[in-house]
């Protein structure tokens, strides 16, 4: 993403009109190079990538503001839960033509983000495809020498504990597909908006990555889905867990959902686009992981334990059956 001596047409002009006034850190050296310096200030650097293709992680005709946030905030997401503060970011752009209205739009929503997290862009690239738009994001974020919070730390006894809600963001695209969860809220549209606006935006909890840092033996974002992710950190931690279904948060809107039948369970769990903190606090630190999350505005939920063993994880309901999961999480391939 370099524009020395830019010309008034093409790629450098696009760079130089949308993207230059978002590289405010010093090391970016206004886009006018092919690279940036990210200096390290003593402390070890995180990084993190993720990439959003039209019509497998956004809608075409999502608003262009939420898509370059939603492209930012999946980044940002997965350094939160590696306990690490933003740094800075290089994105690269697939555009099939160059929409001037849809352009400038994408830049306001990714400049103010940019902004709102102290995450400035450093760099990156915009080429032309016959094929689906596709944002590709690299983020990088700090934390102290060694002090990465890793998937692989779980130990038997340490609590399974998530932050927010879960299954907001599935139920959000249900609504924009025009599925049955739209049924459950057609009189209801703040119920619905704010289910959709879940999906489009999502909240990186970032605000929670010093107390994931101080008190986390293992943690990883919700992605994919929580039951597939939980899955995920147990298998790479070398343990199980069970699962309290009842204690597994939900938002008003969801609570609806369920209890009207429109959405089970199995679902909500395994639906993809949270972008809450999955983590294993140990019994000990629980009670000042929740004072550091209240602090810093997060709501977190203890939902069970971590155990002993190889199995997958069980999810229990209300009268200790366990839940069977046909899908535990959303999968490319």
């Amino acid at each position: 993403m370099a524009t020395p001596g830019a010309p008034a047409f093409g790629e450098d002009s696009l760079i130089a009109r949308y993207f230059k006034p978002l590289a405010t850190d010093a090391g970016a050296f206004g886009l006018s190079d092919d690279t940036a310096v990210l200096k390290a200030l003593g402390e070890d650097i995180v990084v993190t990538t993720d990439a959003l293709v039209e019509g497998v992680h956004f809608l075409a005709d999502d608003p262009p503001d939420t898509i370059a946030r939603k492209a930012l905030r999946v980044n940002l997401s997965d350094l939160a839960a590696k306990g690490a503060t933003p740094a800075g970011f290089v994105l690269s752009l697939a555009l099939r033509k160059v929409d001037e209205a849809w352009l400038a739009a994408f830049a306001r929503g990714l400049g103010a983000d940019a902004a709102d997290f102290n995450c400035p862009l450093l760099g990156g690239d915009t080429v032309s495809t016959p094929g689906p738009l596709m944002i590709s994001i690299t983020a990088f974020g700090r934390v102290p020498p060694n002090g990465m919070v890793r998937r692989s730390g779980a130990r038997p006894g340490d609590h399974v504990v998530v932050s927010g809600t879960i299954g907001d963001a599935a139920l959000g695209l249900d609504i924009l597909k025009r599925g049955r969860v739209a049924a459950a809220f057609g009189g209801d549209a703040a119920a619905r908006d704010l289910l959709i606006s879940r999906y489009r935006v999502p909240q990186p909890r970032n605000a929670l990555a010093s107390a994931v840092r101080a008190h986390a033996h293992a943690a990883m974002d919700v992605s994919d889905g929580l039951a597939g992710d939980l899955a995920k950190l147990c298998r790479v931690s070398g343990v199980s867990a069970v699962i309290d279904l009842k204690s597994v948060p939900l938002s008003e809107a969801a609570s609806i959902a369920l209890a009207a039948g429109f959405v089970g369970m199995a679902e909500i769990i395994s639906g993809g686009d949270d972008y809450e903190i999955l983590c294993a606090i140990p019994q000990d630190a629980l009670e000042d992981f929740a004072v550091a999350a209240q602090a810093a505005g997060v709501a977190v939920s203890p939902i069970g334990t971590f155990i002993a063993g190889d199995s997958p994880p069980k999810w229990l309901d209300v009268e200790g059956k366990e839940l069977p999961l046909t899908r535990t999480s959303y999968s490319h391939f």
